[in-house]
């Protein structure tokens, strides 16, 4: 029989042997492995910014607060996972979080580290992970088992026994791509351990507090590109001494920490170069991204890693939508470019490959409930991708001609709806108006932004007739400014392309849009060009309406005889064409005309007449805006309470149609009435009334005309 003998030798004494043997004898050192407890990597150079976010990991990562916020007492065990964009400075933060946290002595029993190369080519494996970790614990190879489970029981094991011995350990887990990389990495519970992962993607699957990263602030930015460039050179005050063009330096970085860093590095390597000269060269380059490259970073190799995990489907949906029009996108409007909908209803599919594209960090939820934006270098991403190569070229034309399709249809429809014309639909009044100019808000920057594809030879015309369809939108809202920038470019790209029928039609849209800016001499030229242009075509149709723009900016511009003349050939040329609508608005302008000349008992004959016209064709909007032109004919007559009644039926058909400057307008004349009748505690009943009306529609120096009228009246 073999027995020890003394704990370290083998006994033979008794033992029968019957021919030669040989006994081996393995002899072992029993000494502590080593462990890498203290693998947290160094803090970022340069960290800037992310208070907020610094604060709620440090709360997860306090077992005093995380614990009970968690409901799970000390056997808690909290996750918190930090996502993002690439490059938008998940890992710094993780890390800065992890130091901060040691340096509270929260995590005495020392800190994991292991990359999970989530969007490598061959991402780690939750059983690669778990042997390192295992490793890093301190267990001996030979120890260390071959299936999934078993090696991650053992690792709940050796946490615990640290645990016991030395305290709490914290885990960082970067960059995983899948809660199956993560989830076998979970520490048992009882030591207050925790787990801090970082990836590109949302991972809500692992129950764990979930913080998403966005770009920096404007002052973070800022404080980041000062920080890095005076590490390098304490005395580089480039940035402090040029504020507003490191901000326009941030801006072209989209805020993203992984550009700014680049650019700081391309500006400390040549420490001549201005701040606002590298403005200039990123906004002056094709490529973008090209640029955002210092040798070592670069934004498209950061970007390249996450599309080249995506299917097909949402690879293409990244390149579509980096062209859609304005900063955000409606779904509908998704499913147009991706030609998945029926005339803009988005299908299941769409708002799935959304909800993924969402969870990856590269689209972003908008300003409201299906509302879609990409970050600016995301964008530029998706633009380069689709230039590479023609097939998806011709994919991305597509795509957009079938987004001005959509935009033609539904804007046309909405703008049918809330103006009359002879033979068209009902115009809708209340509460359907206000739906119709709420669709108009939702999608108003999407389509200025498709207006401005008229530049494309290929998107010219359906453009251009876009444009044409928000001129009573604009104007419904007052937006002047945009309304004049998009028909100064529908006048331009038509000029350049010989298009005279187009360039004649923005010409006028300019006209219209200037006078109410209060620019009389430009609206007089914009519809004097517009005239003779059509004239040139022999179109008299459109003649004749860009003439009652001119007559309307001459009259306001006090060239009254002209404008007479100009008035009194448009009312021949409708009577010539038959169009009993467009003589009666003739009327209703000639009658301006005649007014502010003085011949007021002419005026009121032809506002009647308009009138008269506007009521035999069914216009009752333009007959209220009629009527208020004969009204104050009236009242300029000395005709009080036939005006006042007038202008109270014209307010009433204002409000219907919730047309709140014609309110304001009805209402101011009421006040003048007033006046004139001495009546003065009901004209500051009508001034104050007119004051919030012209507040509604956006007119803030008529609020403010009428607030001191009213004011003036004050007992």
């Amino acid at each position: 029989m073999v027995s020890a003998y003394g704990g370290d030798h083998l006994d033979f004494r008794g033992g029968e042997f019957t021919g030669p043997f040989t006994a081996k004898a393995e002899y072992r050192e029993h000494a502590p492995a080593p462990s890498a407890l203290d693998a947290l990597p160094a803090r970022a150079v340069g960290f800037a910014g992310r208070g907020g976010e610094l604060r709620e990991l440090s709360r997860a990562l306090d077992p005093s607060e995380s614990e009970s916020e968690f409901g799970g007492g000390s056997e808690a065990v909290v996750v918190a996972a930090v996502s993002g964009l690439g490059g938008i400075g998940k890992t710094a933060l993780a890390v800065q979080a992890g130091h901060e946290a040691c340096g509270r002595g929260r995590f005495p029993g020392g800190v994991l580290f292991v990359d999970l190369h989530g969007y490598d080519e061959e991402p780690v494996t939750a059983g690669q992970a778990l042997e390192a970790l295992l490793r890093a614990l301190g267990t001996e190879p030979e120890h260390i088992p071959a299936g999934l489970d078993a090696r991650a029981a053992l690792y709940r094991s050796a946490l615990a026994v640290r645990g016991r011995e030395r305290g709490a350990v914290l885990i960082l887990a970067d960059n995983a791509s899948s809660p199956a990389q993560v989830r076998p990495l979970l520490p048992g519970g009882g030591a207050g351990h925790r787990l801090l992962v970082t990836s590109r993607d949302r991972l809500p699957q692992l129950g764990a507090r979930l913080l998403a990263l966005d770009e920096l602030t404007p002052e973070e930015s800022y404080d980041l590109l000062d920080r890095a460039l005076r590490i390098a050179h304490p005395g580089d005050s480039r940035v402090t001494d040029d504020p507003e063009e490191a901000g326009r330096l941030a801006v072209r970085c989209g805020y993203l920490p992984l550009a700014l860093q680049i650019v700081a590095a391309l500006l400390v390597v040549d420490r001549d170069k201005p701040v606002a000269e590298l403005t200039a060269e990123l906004g002056a380059s094709r490529d973008l991204l090209g640029h955002l490259d210092d040798g070592e970073r670069s934004v498209r190799a950061a970007f390249d890693l996450s599309y080249r995990r995506l299917s097909a489907q949402q690879a293409q949906l990244i390149r579509l939508l980096a062209l859609a029009p304005g900063p955000e996108v409606t779904s509908d409007v998704v499913a147009v470019l991706t030609g998945d909908g029926d005339e803009g209803e988005a299908d299941a599919s769409a708002a799935r490959t959304l909800e993924a594209l969402a969870r990856a960090h590269l689209v972003q939820r908008g300003s409201g409930r299906r509302r879609w934006r990409m970050h600016d270098l995301v964008r530029a991403y998706g633009v380069s991708v689709g230039a590479a190569h023609p097939e998806l070229v011709e994919e991305g034309q597509r795509a957009r001609e079938r987004v001005l399709g959509f935009y033609g249809r539904r804007a046309r429809a909405a703008q049918e709806s809330l103006m009359w014309r002879p033979g068209g639909p009902e115009v809708v009044t209340g509460g359907e108006r206000a739906a119709v100019l709420a669709w108009f808000d939702r999608e108003r920057e999407g389509l200025l932004a498709a207006v401005q594809w008229v530049q494309e030879p290929r998107f010219a015309e359906p453009a251009a007739s876009l444009a044409d369809q928000l001129r009573e939108y604009l104007q419904a809202r007052r937006y002047f400014d945009d309304w004049i920038t998009m028909a100064r470019t529908v006048q331009r790209a038509a000029r350049r392309s010989g298009n005279r029928r187009d360039e004649a039609r923005a010409w006028n849209s300019l006209g219209s849009a200037v006078r109410q800016m209060g620019r009389g001499e430009e609206s007089i030229e914009a519809h004097t060009r517009a005239r003779d242009l059509f004239r040139s075509s022999e179109d008299s149709h459109q003649e004749a309406m860009a003439a009652n723009g001119l007559g309307i900016a001459l009259t306001e511009a006090g060239r009254l005889e002209e404008a007479i003349q100009v008035h009194t050939r448009n009312l021949d040329l409708f009577r010539a064409l038959g169009d009993r609508w467009g003589e009666g608005v003739a009327w209703t302008n000639f009658g301006g005309a005649l007014h502010d000349a003085g011949r007021t008992e002419e005026a009121i004959e032809a506002h009647t007449h308009a009138c008269d016209l506007l009521r035999e064709v069914g216009d009752r909007l333009t007959e209220a805006a009629a009527g208020t032109n004969l009204a104050s004919a009236l009242r300029q007559n000395g005709r009080w309470d036939e005006a006042i009644e007038i202008f109270q039926r014209t307010l009433a058909v204002h409000r219907e149609f919730e047309d709140w400057y014609g309110e304001g307008n009805a209402l101011h004349d009421l006040a003048r009435a007033h006046e004139d009748a001495h009546r003065l505690v009901e004209a500051r009943e009508h001034w104050l009334r007119a004051e919030a009306a012209f507040t509604r529609a956006n007119a803030p120096n008529e609020a403010a005309e009428a607030r001191a009228a009213a004011a003036s009246l004050t007992p």
